[in-house]
């Protein structure tokens, strides 16, 4: 069967070609750059923009499934043209569709694909581990994370479960019609993800506690808007529960465990300034 697998450089988008082709499927990999892609070779990389419905329909010909992202990737915004991209997928012939869910909301596609005749499984992950590559820089220069909220958890999942739940969903049954809540197998605060990045390294990682005015500060400096630094005061302060509650959805559609955030760190570890 030929997935096309949309963002596919993307966090989850990359570690689900990978994975795809390992299985043995035939993988049209979609991103808007293929020169610079560096996919496996196995994959046939096609130049394509989810928010241009006019370079979908070669994308989509001969699909029997596709994993798409409710949004867009430049700016994180919901798409607008979800309707066409239901329209052109079921034209294709297309059956299953996995759509991975950038808001709790749902946006413009994944109403579409629920009033469409596809089979669908959307995915909604918590924070991904990936996220604390905003950490490297100073971990790397000088072995300190500077960060606020100390007691704010997170159940956060690592891209490659994500990208696991997709490729059961869209190359077997039973998934049709459910909405998977993704979680990694722990609850982390701040300090404790440091303390498994100092154990994964071998080496002492210190967390300085910074107040609410010091990290409103930074993120000010880094360009962030006033929407955004709120929704990140929120997250921190008031965040939804289901942010930090832990779930077994990787394991039970998978048939394994979620990957741990130590594991995620020993995968990255050059970038913290490991071996």
């Amino acid at each position: 069967m030929t997935i096309v697998v949309a963002g596919a450089t993307g966090n989850v988008g990359r570690p689900l070609v990978e994975q795809l082709l390992v299985a043995g499927h035939q993988v049209r990999a979609l991103t808007r750059d293929p020169a610079r892609a560096s996919l496996p070779a196995g994959a046939q990389v096609v130049a394509a923009d989810l928010t241009d419905t006019a370079d979908l329909a070669a994308a989509f010909d001969g699909a029997t499934a596709v994993h798409l992202i409710g949004f867009d990737g430049a700016d994180f915004s919901p798409l607008a043209n979800g309707p066409d991209i239901v329209d052109l997928a079921m034209k294709a012939g297309v059956r299953k569709v996995t759509v991975l869910r950038g808001e709790v909301t749902k946006g413009p596609l994944e109403e579409a694909i629920e009033a469409s005749g596809l089979e669908w499984t959307h995915l909604a992950p918590v924070e991904f581990m990936s996220n604390a590559l905003e950490w490297a820089g100073s971990v790397k220069a000088e072995g300190v994370v500077r960060e606020a909220f100390p007691e704010a958890r997170s159940a956060m999942i690592h891209e490659a479960d994500i990208a696991a739940v997709a490729a059961v969903a869209l190359t077997s049954d039973g998934h049709a019609g459910r909405e998977y809540w993704l979680t990694g197998p722990q609850a982390l605060t701040p300090p404790e993800k440091v303390r498994t990045i100092a154990e994964v390294l071998g080496r002492e990682v210190r967390y300085v506690e910074l107040s609410r005015d010091e990290i409103v500060k930074e993120w000010r400096q880094a360009g962030y808007s006033d929407e955004d630094v709120e929704f990140f005061l929120t997250m921190r302060t008031d965040p939804p529960v289901a942010g930090y509650t832990v779930l077994p959805t990787v394991e039970e559609v998978t048939g394994r465990p979620a990957r741990t955030f130590a594991q995620w760190v020993r995968e990255h570890a050059a970038a913290f300034g490991g071996p």
